[in-house]
């Protein structure tokens, strides 16, 4: 068996934030039930039995995100890794990582995160400005709780990265985004495009335009150049997967993949869904605690969900850039916001940046 991974909303869509751009509040909204509950003990006991049977001895990645996962409790972490090591007779490698805006987490939850080599993506848009967007139920931004979080996770040694939402307002300013985590000593950073609630086509600054996007990716990339090239490497993922692809490698990140591949997403109930994007009732593949992991990878549903995802379409079956773009990425990515041109222009100007990492 190939590596298995999955992806674990142990609190659901519950969350102590309302970021203005929640995908996932957004994805739950799209389903009959918004919230699905924490997970209980049993489904995470069964979650466990069947994910090692199923990797028969390959290794197994159980990331968790939500909504905010550590509003499951930190004793539900403890019941699962404990779990964990109790099942695991076939010797699979286990791989820990976990997703969060880091408000709740406290020196518990930094030791705890050490102690089980837990990688902990830390949510964070920038300074406190560009942070703006990431606020409490009262408006608030939540910048100090989160930079309060970066410090515990550094006085622990735990392993963390930074991921954010790369919103209009953060393309507009990237150099200071990116030279600010620089500055912190932040060495891993992911930005994500902000997406759209599905089937909206709303403006505001929330939502990148096609310049915006095309001006982002050419400054940042030449900084990451600059930066790699001065002994001062600093990981961008997107551009790590870039450069990976040029270098004549696998991408590691889903959406670089050019189309959709086997994921399982856990909600709180134990359904199961193929994409984290697309928790919706459509798209549930069944629910742990009455189907196998087996039994769902070879569903109508799991079929279909990566069939419609491998047409390439028209315009990019000519585009010299296609092996690299791999038309546009992930496919909830193209449905917020047809990045072509941005992408067009990004390797037009900066591939021959790319010899700076070996070929």
């Amino acid at each position: 068996m190939p590596p298995l991974s999955i992806m674990i909303k142990p609190a659901s869509s519950l969350c102590n934030l309302r970021c203005k751009y929640c995908f996932y509040c957004d994805v739950a909204a799209n389903r009959e039930v918004f919230s699905l509950g924490k997970m209980n003990e049993a489904t995470a006991e069964k979650l466990i039995k069947d994910a090692l049977g199923f990797a028969g001895g390959s290794s197994v990645a159980f990331a968790f995100q939500g909504g905010e996962p550590l509003m499951a409790g930190i004793d539900y972490f403890k019941f699962f890794t404990k779990t964990v090591n109790a099942y695991n007779d076939m010797g699979s490698e286990i791989f820990y990582s976990i997703q969060t805006n880091g408000t709740l987490i406290t020196d518990e939850w930094a030791r705890f995160f050490t102690e089980n080599k837990f990688l902990v993506g830390l949510s964070l848009d920038g300074d406190y400005e560009g942070n703006k967007f990431r606020v409490d139920a009262n408006g608030q931004n939540s910048y100090y709780k989160i930079i309060t979080a970066a410090n515990k996770l550094k006085k622990h040694k735990t392993e963390f990265n930074i991921l954010t939402v790369l919103t209009g307002y953060c393309a507009e300013n990237a150099e200071r985004i990116y030279k600010y985590f620089r500055a912190q000593g932040f060495g891993y950073i992911q930005f994500i495009p902000c997406l759209r609630p599905m089937g909206d086509r709303t403006e505001s600054e929330l939502y990148m335009t096609t310049k915006q996007y095309t001006d982002f990716l050419i400054r940042i990339f030449n900084l990451y150049v600059k930066d790699f090239v001065r002994g001062n490497y600093i990981s961008v993922r997107q551009f790590d997967n870039w450069v990976r692809m040029y270098l004549g490698e696998k991408p590691e990140q889903c959406g670089l993949m050019g189309h959709c591949t086997h994921q399982f997403v856990c909600e709180g109930n134990g359904n199961i869904y193929p994409c984290d994007f697309y928790c919706t009732d459509e798209w549930c593949l069944g629910n742990i605690n009455e189907m196998t992991f087996e039994e769902m990878a070879k569903s109508k549903t799991a079929f279909e969900f990566i069939k419609e995802s491998i047409a390439v379409p028209e315009k990019c079956k000519s585009c010299r850039f296609y092996p690299m773009c791999r038309a546009g990425g992930c496919k909830r990515n193209k449905e917020s916001a047809d990045y072509c041109e941005s992408y067009k222009a990004f390797f037009s100007a900066c591939l021959p940046l790319f010899r700076a990492f070996g070929k």
